[in-house]
């Protein structure tokens, strides 16, 4: 698919790996729909950017919500053909900590959001992209999942992140298996430590240590080169069904 011809949606658009997929996508003379809860952030990034950028109010968790700011979508730029999912929450937490068992609350709202969510707008996004009209590789439209390193090795305190972005590893290849019928590739990053809102509330002292984990380069990842490898296989038709770690070869300790 060329960039030019992409019509997008990114979810978590306002900010960290979903604001660079924005950014870079833009650049390409995409057009691009940021979904975001941070409606004034979302609205100053897509003024800033221009016509070819728009914001709509988006919960992923909600099909109302994603159904409507689909819509939206297709009212404003006439179709879709590419969704990128950067909705996310970390929220760390044990299985017992001094409070008591971890509230099933919490690890229910952890799995709403990263994995019902992105599986929310999957659907609805495959819903839109079937009605396109097929390039010269019948290819219709491009899904792009993010996953984690921790859904291979999660951290203590992180099984309810890591459980979430494990469950978008798993139905990555299922995913693209039946959206092969319909000309819809589907592929999944799963980056390491990055630096994003996540990880900016730490120190920066901290920061720098977690960077330093990484074996190469050692540092945290950027945003910027997320979106790279997102607008790569937007590009690229053989990549399909996979789970791409963009992690610096990373495999994080047990804490």
């Amino acid at each position: 698919m060329k960039l030019k011809e992409s019509i997008a949606i990114v979810t978590g658009g306002a900010s960290g790996l979903g604001e660079a997929c924005v950014r870079s996508l833009a650049a390409e003379g995409a057009k691009v729909c940021i979904f975001d809860l941070a409606e004034e952030r979302g609205s100053r990034i897509a003024a800033e950017l221009g016509s070819n950028v728009m914001f709509a109010r988006a919960d992923v968790t909600s099909e109302e919500s994603v159904q409507a700011a689909v819509k939206q979508t297709i009212d404003t730029f006439g179709g879709l053909n590419t969704a990128i999912n950067c909705a996310g929450v970390a929220d760390p937490g044990k299985v017992l900590s001094k409070k008591g068992p971890m509230p099933l609350s919490h690890f229910n709202r952890v799995l709403q959001i990263n994995l019902v969510g992105t599986f929310n707008v999957v659907r609805l996004a495959v819903e839109q992209m079937v009605k396109n009209a097929p390039n010269e590789d019948g290819e219709k439209g491009v899904i792009i999942n993010t996953a984690s390193a921790a859904a291979f090795d999660g951290q203590i305190g992180q099984p309810a992140y890591s459980a979430s972005k494990a469950g978008v590893v798993g139905m990555t290849l299922p995913l693209a298996r039946e959206c092969a019928d319909y000309g819809i590739r589907v592929m999944a990053i799963a980056p390491g430590l990055f630096s994003t809102p996540m990880l900016a509330s730490l120190p920066l002292e901290a920061q720098d240590a977690l960077g330093k984990m990484t074996p190469f380069p050692k540092r945290l990842g950027r945003p910027s080169e997320y979106a790279l490898l997102a607008l790569q296989i937007i590009q690229n038709p053989m990549l399909n069904g996979e789970v791409i770690r963009l992690d610096g070869a990373i495999r994080m300790a047990a804490k």
